[in-house]
């Protein structure tokens, strides 16, 4: 009994002495330990109003954007110059490719002596600049006559009797009016005919420049839907100068295009509506029948006033086979000839009129917008004989 109490005894002062001694506190468990904050978190100061040490939950990173795409700039709306005496305006450039037909006449004209030789040469001269044989042998019988009755003759009196030859055979009496007025609700309708690479998109498009200029409305119809490229140029010639331009699909039908042109130009009151049509071949005659059809189609809505047969002026007696063969199809009211400022003979004037019938009433002067001039006989005879 007593052994049991001092063993007690011992384990109580031995539990004292580890509780008392010095260090003897149990040191408190470890907090736990909180997961690494990634590397740009840890280095990031707190925001303003932030609590030190509050946990912020990072944003994924921004997606990178498609770049903003370009605004297209819609094109500038040009002022044409009207169509008055842009033939005068233009003269010198006509001069200065006919200059040299004119004074070789008048050289020939002015000899002391003109024999059947020289005849023969004025003939020829007349006849290689596009003429025509029976006009040459008609001005060349009146010149005869004519210098008979003179006598001697100044270079002067030379001058005007070639002149006076030349404005009969142009014929200045012959109506050369654009027929473009309007018809109560009803456009006019100009369709533009001829054959590819004669320049007819292009004179479509000045002469709506032209038209613009004289202070008229037009809407042009892209209805050679055969020729790749033909209605993005058309557009762009009215996208120049702010004319609405109806196209149809690549290979569509021509005549469909055409009535939906004169339709719209009805509906937007226009005053003129200009057809394009496809640069047909001449030679074949499904084609043709096809352009016989555009203009037919067009007449359900409106009146066709203008039917006007573009031919390149350098082609020569080959553009009057063109010629023919298109006024067997349609009524050609005129003819628009383009590149007489280059190498064209002038006398093309005078054949393609006596041919057909029907006046020259545009004539091109160059390559610029604005070099599509109305025929003017006066300014032409005087620039090919020079002042």
């Amino acid at each position: 009994m007593i052994v049991i109490v001092v063993l007690v005894a011992l384990i109580a002062a031995g539990g004292l002495f580890l509780l008392f001694r010095p260090g003897g506190k149990a040191a408190p468990p470890p907090p736990p330990q909180a997961p690494p904050l990634p590397e740009e978190e840890e280095k990031r100061p707190p925001a303003a109003g932030e609590a030190e040490g509050a946990t912020t939950t990072i944003p994924p990173p921004a997606q990178p954007t498609a770049p903003a795409e370009p605004m297209v700039k819609a094109p500038e709306v040009e002022v044409p110059p009207p169509s008055a005496g842009r033939m005068v305006r233009l003269r010198s450039r006509l001069a200065k490719s006919q200059s040299s037909f004119g004074r070789g006449l008048l050289e020939l004209l002015s000899r002391d002596r003109l024999d059947d030789e020289v005849w023969d040469e004025i003939e020829e001269r007349l006849i290689t600049a596009d003429v025509g044989v029976a006009p040459t042998r008609a001005m060349v019988e009146e010149l005869q006559t004519k210098v008979k009755v003179l006598g001697s003759r100044t270079p002067e009196e030379v001058r005007a009797l070639l002149r006076e030859q030349l404005l009969i055979q142009v014929n200045p009496d012959l109506d050369r009016t654009l027929h473009v007025a309007r018809h109560g609700e009803r456009p006019a309708v100009v369709l533009v005919v001829g054959v590819n690479g004669t320049g007819k998109t292009t004179t479509t498009g000045k002469l709506a420049r032209s038209l613009i200029g004289d202070g008229k409305k037009v809407v042009l119809g892209a209805a050679d839907t055969f020729r790749a490229a033909a209605a993005d140029q058309l557009q762009t010639w009215g996208d120049r100068v702010g004319a609405d331009v109806v196209r149809g699909p690549e290979g569509g039908d021509p005549a469909s295009v055409a009535f939906d042109a004169t339709a719209r130009g009805m509906t937007e009151k226009a005053d003129v509506v200009i057809v394009d049509t496809a640069g047909r071949l001449h030679t074949k005659t499904g084609l043709m029948d096809e352009l016989g059809k555009v203009k037919r189609v067009i007449e359900k809505k409106a009146t066709v006033d203008e039917v006007l047969l573009v031919l390149d002026a350098t082609t020569g007696q080959n553009g009057m086979r063109q010629a023919q063969v298109f006024a067997e199809v349609v009524n050609i009211t005129g003819i628009a000839l383009t590149k007489l400022d280059g190498t064209a003979k002038g006398g093309i004037v005078i054949s393609v009129q006596r041919e057909l019938g029907v006046p020259v009433k545009l004539v091109g002067l160059g390559e610029g917008p604005d070099d599509l001039a109305p025929f003017d006989p006066e300014v032409f005879v005087d620039a090919i004989l020079g002042e």
